[in-house]
């Protein structure tokens, strides 16, 4: 399954999302705010859930954690970046 494909099903079931489909969320769309609508509490819940699914490790930077979170798009290069790298 395509990595990015695997992002959105997980961001649909770890958040409980009942009306959404992966096709419904683009790749480059934002999750929180304006995008797909997600907020705070569903930033720590999605985090866990990659950082369990992916064995990622997670940077106590705010700031970095934001790009790296931004979209499923750069989720899924994060989680390339950490297993190539």
């Amino acid at each position: 399954m395509e990595l990015e494909l695997r992002i959105k099903q997980l961001i649909i079931n770890s958040l409980e999302l009942e009306d959404i489909e992966a096709e419904d969320i683009a790749d480059e769309e934002p999750l929180f705010g304006d995008g797909l609508g997600l907020d705070s509490i569903d930033a720590l819940e999605l985090g866990m859930t990659l950082k369990k699914e992916f064995n990622l490790t997670i940077s106590k930077n705010k700031e970095e954690n934001k790009q790296h979170f931004y979209s499923v798009k750069t989720i899924a290069n994060f989680v390339r970046m950490q297993h190539n790298g």
